[in-house]
């Protein structure tokens, strides 16, 4: 078929053009914002999943609706080698922008608190050339979100923030991806941030985007962490909407998936949104026409295959160290020798399992699968138990040797 009609997007974080199956996640955000507005009680937001889930497409299809709300956004991404406060002052300063405020001087009161909270950064005594300038022209506020201490610094930064947008009865919602990639001092005052704006009712949520451990991170940081977020765990799609993703386009450009291409399909893909994607445009390509068959996948999927396996898969692997990649497919090899009654859906395994694979001590073992879990690579959703944060990478590990 024709290749410059095809129109389905495996890109990171590019949204699809049919995002099936998070209609829920999507009404409820709807909710939250109405009730923020009208100053009911509501918690920030959690995405947490898989890599290839589609958590970044939802956390911006979530602002999107902020924005239609006429709420004031922003968006950061965390690394795990940047502090939290240069991003957030970046968002916050969009977020005002994008409320409007009439009041040029209250805005430029708080453009002045985010202007000082950044500038804290570098230090009391740095130099006027080492202090960061986030883009405002606001003169710093001074003794406002400045003394240097992140937790008492980001209750007032927030405070102030929330005020601005109670005035228009609105609300501020700031969006963060990666968001397990913080530090742990910042994780911890952005829960009490959370904490003390939602005791004061102040119109400002923070929704954030991560692996399936961030609510252990969020939890080892602060305990009532657990009652303060909304937390969705964001998986791959069931049947019905799997389908969906795939005929709605199509049948925009005027064609059509067999029944029996779209099982073909759902087993190759697991239902994983970015699988579906990438399948999907291989076997439109491929496809001689409409309707594509199951004949059409079978074709597809070698090069659907090749093509994760570099871009998706093999990028993440050539990260690891030849010690870490030793580790890396003994988890595969150890979830493979779990009994299939007893594998769970991210094929799980005891690190005591990938140390017997091994025929070495688990304690021998700490520093690879430490390092791993600091590149994202692996995530230990309970104790002594370890997963691959890329749905199907022991597959491809298995295929590769």
């Amino acid at each position: 078929m024709d290749p410059i009609r095809n129109p389905y997007a495996p890109g990171a974080g590019q949204r699809p053009p049919e995002l099936a199956g998070r209609d829920d996640e999507l009404r409820t955000f709807d909710v939250v914002l109405e009730r923020i507005a009208r100053g009911r009680p509501e918690r920030s937001v959690v995405l947490t999943g898989l890599r290839g889930v589609g958590k970044t497409v939802l956390l911006n299809a979530l602002r999107s609706a902020a924005v239609r709300a006429k709420w004031g956004t922003g968006k950061l991404e965390a690394r795990p080698d940047q502090r939290l406060r240069r991003p957030l002052s970046s968002a916050l300063h969009q977020a005002v922008r994008e409320l409007g405020h009439s009041q040029q001087a209250d805005v430029d009161q708080v453009l002045g608190v985010i202007k000082s909270f950044a500038q804290r950064d570098a230090g009391p005594n740095a130099k006027l050339r080492e202090r960061w300038n986030p883009g405002i022209d606001a003169p710093a506020v001074t003794g406002r979100a400045d003394s240097g201490d992140i937790e008492i610094d980001l209750v007032e930064l927030l405070s102030d923030a929330g005020g601005l947008a109670a005035d228009m009865g609105r609300g501020v919602a700031i969006f963060i991806d990666e968001m397990q990639d913080l530090d742990a001092e910042d994780v911890s005052a952005l829960c009490a941030a959370c904490h003390e704006i939602s005791q004061a009712s102040l119109p400002i949520i923070v929704v954030g985007a991560g692996l399936p451990h961030l609510p252990a991170v969020l939890s080892a940081s602060k305990s009532y962490s657990e009652r303060l977020f909304r937390y969705a765990r964001i998986d791959r799609l069931p049947r019905e909407a799997a389908d969906r993703a795939l005929q709605s386009p199509a049948q925009e450009e005027d064609a059509e998936f067999e029944s029996a291409a779209l099982e073909a399909m759902y087993v190759a893909t697991g239902g994983y949104p970015y699988f579906i994607q990438a399948y999907g445009k291989v076997a439109w390509d491929v496809a001689p026409g409409s309707p594509v068959t199951a004949a059409d996948i079978a074709v597809a999927a070698p090069a659907a295959e090749a093509e994760l396996a570099v871009g998706f898969f093999g990028s993440r692997y050539e990260r690891a160290t030849p010690g870490e990649r030793e580790y890396l497919r003994a988890m595969a090899d150890a979830a493979t020798a779990t009994p299939e009654e007893e594998r769970d859906d991210v094929e799980s395994v005891p690190t005591s399992a990938v140390a017997t694979v091994l025929g070495r001590k688990p304690q021998s073992l700490s520093p690879a699968r430490d390092a791993l879990l600091k590149k994202g690579l692996i995530y230990s959703g309970e104790r002594g138990r370890i997963a691959f944060t890329v749905p199907h990478f022991g597959r491809y590990l298995r295929s590769v040797g």
